[in-house]
């Protein structure tokens, strides 16, 4: 499914517009809370509050939502496992906002519940005790009581579909380290006898097992996950009907949230022109797509004022593909800004890989990397006119997003942001030197480079300092060297794309990927053993990833922890299309980053 088509499917659940609800959580980020509301301003025939990104809203609870809140929350208070699959369809259905503390209430004092050999319930327990933050013990211990005296899952269970389904949903928030090695097997049990029970499963059974192994929970993006779910729970004979009508409300309220704050961005950043227009879709459109046409109107402004590909004759002209990464990794409605601010930079980024891969001549390219290095408008002067209408661009926007992050949160941070163009060069051109020399590095080589030439660091450093939550002096100091959280979710991503892009590439005679790279080191001639290779350490990356989302000391905010993690589920987009061109499932969904970048040339 690509990056386009993923997105337009919110589009198709269709979800009526009922009287709204709010609450603090879909305005601002959770960790910054805000009491100064801007001035209403009015669009058409409707007044629309004008809100910024850490601006609250009054909440405003009708007499219906407080119902529905107060029954569903009585349901939570029944039998353990029916509780467990409460907080379960609750986080599924993206409205787990308005239950965190009765959530974390309820965990809490089930942190030690013996589920006996219900294999399902205990599984659910374990996997939403990691999903939540919560510590548990170790999977071996948990696990145990189904497992034979070899050690080894018994093979009893498989008579038990949902108790495995479970299972296998568990087995993706495995870490490393003692115990671990259980969910590794589980993983691997529960897969093949999955995918061989199917053709014997009733169709709403068959249809869950199915979801499951093409993409499983812990790797979707949430958002877009809970938008298909709530067309799948309505069709479920014993969905709760509170709760789904909870969820469709709550799904129009953060589309009312998305028109407030499109409507401050059209206010003041659009023409009189696209203005009306935006208003007119504000008023008469409910869905997520409002939201992307509204930030690509401003973002495509934006991208033709600056008119890098009109002067340049060249270049990538995808502004529309680089905000749907973005909004892959930060699909919070709190994020707009983020969202905005990180597509200018990968528009930008897309440039100079294009001058890198196909334009530049070598000696230019030199100029070009020093001239960043030094990173003042002189420097300029050393290089052809088209490099220097990119060092501007590149110069003038990092400082416009450094003068923000000034303004909302008081740190000086273009050293920081600098840094990362500047290793992107140097990466840029440590290709352009293996594609020139005809040298093929190791595969670890590769991949170090790889991750920084992506984009990775870039965009997570960026996005760090965009949220702003807890920049203190030790977590700034994290930045540097780069974050290891950084290097695993970098890694997926660029391991993805070669996955995806790799056989193109070689067509067009570019630099070896990861694959030619791991095949020529170890004397491999099968493209397809190379290829397993790169999936296998993608499923170990997924592991050393779920150790940081489980650390609890010396960790970075949960913010940045989750922007990681979503990076390396937005990855999983264009995997996912290699895995349909693939007869079997691979163990790891797949996709791509940031848009791919190629081996760069003289």
């Amino acid at each position: 499914m690509s990056a386009t088509s993923t997105i337009m499917a919110i589009s198709t659940v269709q979800i009526s517009s009922r009287r709204p609800y709010s609450s603090c959580a879909y305005h601002q980020s959770p960790h910054v809370c805000s009491h100064n509301a801007k001035p209403a301003i009015a669009l058409g025939t409707s007044m629309i509050k004008s809100v910024g990104l850490h601006h609250e809203v009054s909440s405003v609870e009708t007499v219906d939502c407080s119902e529905r809140l107060e029954a569903v929350r009585r349901r939570m208070e029944g039998d353990p496992r029916a509780r467990l699959e409460m907080i379960d369809t609750i986080q599924h259905l993206g409205i787990s906002h308005h239950f965190q503390q009765h959530i974390h209430q309820t965990l809490t004092k089930m942190w030690d519940w013996d589920a006996g050999q219900d294999l399902f319930a205990t599984a659910l327990h374990f996997r939403l005790l990691r999903h939540n933050g919560f510590p548990t013990f170790s999977p071996e211990q948990v696990f145990k009581k189904f497992m034979d005296k070899r050690g080894r899952l018994k093979e009893s269970i498989r008579r038990d579909t949902w108790g495995m389904l479970s299972l296998y949903e568990a087995s993706y928030l495995g870490g490393e380290g003692e115990g671990e090695d259980v969910l590794v097997e589980a993983m691997d049990f529960t897969r093949a006898h999955l995918h061989g029970s199917i053709p014997h499963l009733s169709p709403e059974l068959g249809r869950h097992v199915v979801n499951s192994l093409r993409l499983p929970r812990h790797l979707r993006m949430g958002r877009l996950e809970a938008a298909h779910y709530i067309h799948e729970y309505g069709n479920s004979s014993n969905h709760i009907h509170d709760l789904l009508q909870m969820a469709k409300s709550d799904f129009d309220m953060v589309q009312s949230l998305h028109q407030r704050e499109l409507a401050e961005i059209c206010r003041s950043l659009l023409s009189n022109n696209l203005y009306y227009i935006a208003s007119f879709l504000i008023n008469t459109i409910f869905s997520l797509l409002c939201l992307y046409i509204y930030i690509y109107i401003y973002i495509y402004r934006w991208w033709k004022q600056l008119g890098l590909v009109d002067k340049l004759g060249f270049g990538r002209d995808r502004p529309s593909e680089c905000f749907l990464w973005t909004v892959g990794i930060f699909p919070e409605p709190y994020y707009s800004d983020c969202r905005i601010e990180l597509t200018k930079t990968i528009c930008i980024l897309l440039i100079m890989d294009d001058i890198f891969d196909s334009y530049g001549s070598f000696n230019e390219l030199v100029l070009f990397t020093e001239a960043i290095k030094r990173w003042d408008l002189d420097a300029m002067e050393e290089v052809p006119e088209y490099m220097r209408i990119c060092y501007m661009a590149l110069y003038n926007t990092t400082n416009e997003i450094a003068y923000r992050v000034q303004k909302e949160h008081g740190l000086t941070v273009v050293a920081h942001l600098k840094r990362t163009w500047i290793d992107i060069f140097e990466a840029f051109l440590e290709e352009a030197r293996w594609f020139n020399s005809g040298h093929i590095p190791s595969f670890k080589e590769y991949l170090e480079n790889g991750v920084t030439s992506a984009g990775s660091y870039m965009a997570l450093v960026h996005a760090f300092f965009l949220i702003g939550e807890d920049l203190s002096k030790e977590n700034i100091a994290k930045m540097k060297p780069y974050p290891r959280l950084f290097s695993c979710s970098g890694q997926i991503l660029r391991l993805w794309d070669d996955l995806g892009t790799s056989r193109e590439e070689q067509e067009r005679g570019d630099n070896a990927c990861s694959i030619q790279c791991y095949m020529r080191e170890n004397g491999i001639s099968e493209e397809e053993e190379g290829r397993k290779y790169v999936r296998q350490l993608i499923r170990k990356l997924w592991l050393e990833l779920n150790n940081f989302a489980m650390a609890s000391s010396n960790a970075l905010p949960q913010s940045i922890v989750r922007a990681s993690l979503n990076v390396a589920r937005t990855a999983q987009m264009k995997g996912e299309q290699v895995q349909d061109a693939e007869a079997t499932p691979s163990p790891v969904c797949d996709s791509d980053p940031i848009p791919s970048h190629s081996a760069s040339r003289s």
